[in-house]
């Protein structure tokens, strides 16, 4: 049995098939439910994009726990040189970590070095699509024919990433078994509320859970 757990933003703690997975781990946000000490064990630390929301404590859980920070080539550079362990990637790729399968998509975004990416993470028990910042894209119907993700953690606040209206089509194109909202009520400038995201999936006559974490809350699978 696994979970997924939210702690605010962008940033999630994973257990698949007894495996931590970090997301994205901006630690110090205002939402985070946990400080930097409660980490203790990482076996991979997966970062979308080189923005300070999302690098967030990567390279601080890295030096604690010894887990590789997987990103894109240039942000893994970026980050080893301030002591990491990292594994650089390119989207398309696939690397395997401790039985897991992490594959990189694209995102569409900005990023301060390299590209913007997503992740799919397929394990036994089952596999997680973290989207990164991103607007919808038709190649999300791809992603969700090849990968098959079960679960999608997807972006909501709008302003510097879809909304709602926007994350409903991405569903549709996905066809996830579970969405988790993320990326929402961090800042003023990102409040939004879920309910615009269920209106819209019930809209589209969409099947899936749409499942509204408060930080720190586990999604168990």
């Amino acid at each position: 049995m696994g979970y997924i757990k939210w702690l605010g933003h962008a940033a999630f703690e994973a257990e698949v098939d007894g495996k931590i997975v970090y997301f994205d781990p901006w630690i110090t946000n205002p939402l985070s439910p946990i400080k930097l000490d409660d980490i203790v064990r990482a076996d991979v630390i997966l970062v979308s994009h080189g923005h300070f929301d999302h690098t967030g404590e990567s390279i601080e859980i890295s030096k604690k726990t010894g887990a590789p920070i997987i990103a894109v080539y240039e942000i893994a550079e970026e980050l080893g040189k301030k002591g990491a362990k990292t594994i650089g990637m390119n989207i398309g790729g696939t690397v395997e970590i401790k039985g897991l399968q992490i594959v990189m998509v694209q995102a569409f975004h900005s990023s301060l070095w390299g590209a913007p990416a997503g992740f799919v993470v397929i394990g036994k028990e089952t596999s997680i699509y973290h989207a990164g910042d991103t607007g919808v894209f038709y190649d999300m119907k791809l992603i969700g024919e090849l990968y098959s993700p079960k679960i999608a953690l997807l972006p909501i606040g709008s302003h510097f990433t879809m909304g709602p209206y926007e994350a409903a089509k991405a569903i549709e194109l996905l066809q996830p078994e579970v969405v988790i909202p993320m990326h929402y009520g961090t800042f003023d400038v990102i409040k939004r509320d879920v309910k615009e995201l269920i209106e819209e999936v019930k809209r589209r006559k969409l099947k899936v859970n749409v499942v509204a974490l408060k930080p720190g809350e586990k999604y168990v699978f």
